[in-house]
């Protein structure tokens, strides 16, 4: 099972900077999307169903389920799903808590084939930079989102949770810890949230497979020539319960993928 991550940052400028080629190449199971910043009714044939056959009546490779911000060109994911894997998939859009539901932060999905099954929680963390009010709305986000997730571990799921986390967790995980320390999105508060979730039964997929990798990142400014001096932060994250870490072979961050400021992240098992 392959299962890639990325914030596209738009997904139709992606489209144009070869997301359709990096899909195809990588050729994942799982897909997970984050700021699409599009409806569907705004999307090509091509982005909606992927089709690499060149016949008229070509089956896709992929079907892709979206799930969008109320306003558009803000927030929203998306998954994209290997066509053979579909019937094995059911999905759930949102959490059930409409303030978050209706900024398209979450798709659900609920594998089960033979003996393998797991929920994926695709993921875009709301990002508390702007203004006061999307702070205590950001924090608001992690209790509610940590205290469902602990309900379904108590349910007996095995889970994994993709996408933009918007917190660098450690020092080791972004370029300048100090002069950051008091920044959104490397705040005391906000790495505290990420112990308490890792403390609750997850793990950190790359971090757990390389504790002391430096100077690995998933986002860089556009400012400053922030991602040619490699001055980022490691915001993206495919964490999973421990049962499937311990199934985990490969997790990787592709670091040299264009397309978005920030790159994909990635984990087999």
């Amino acid at each position: 099972m392959k299962i890639i991550s990325w914030n596209v940052n738009g997904i139709r400028a992606c489209e144009k900077k070869g997301f359709l080629k990096f899909l195809k190449t990588q050729n994942p199971d799982f897909l997970c999307i984050q700021e699409s910043k599009a409806h569907e009714d705004q999307l090509s044939l091509e982005l909606l169903s992927p089709t690499w056959g060149k016949e008229i009546l070509s089956k896709a490779n992929y079907q892709s389920l979206w799930s969008s911000a109320d306003q558009k060109g803000y927030s929203g994911v998306a998954s994209y799903i290997k066509s053979d894997l579909v019937p094995s998939v059911k999905t759930t859009f949102g959490i059930g808590i409409k303030k978050f539901d209706i900024e398209g932060r979450f798709i659900i999905h609920e594998y089960k084939k033979n003996a393998q099954k797991f929920l994926l929680y695709n993921v875009y963390f709301p990002n508390g930079a702007a203004r006061e009010e999307r702070h205590d709305f950001k924090q608001e986000f992690l209790k509610k989102f940590l205290k469902h997730l602990q309900k379904k571990i108590k349910e007996g799921f095995e889970i994994i949770v993709v996408g933009d986390y918007n917190i660098a967790h450690k020092a080791i995980d972004i370029h300048d810890p100090v002069r950051l320390a008091d920044t959104s999105g490397f705040l005391p508060e906000e790495r505290q949230w990420f112990d308490s979730f890792l403390s609750s039964g997850f793990v950190d997929s790359y971090r757990n497979m390389y504790p002391n990798k430096k100077e690995k990142y998933s986002w860089w400014s556009y400012r400053s020539l922030a991602r040619q001096n490699n001055k980022g932060w490691r915001l993206d994250y495919i964490c999973s319960t421990k049962k499937i870490s311990k199934k985990i072979t490969k997790a990787d961050i592709l670091s040299t993928q264009l397309g978005s400021d920030h790159c994909p992240v990635l984990c087999e098992f």
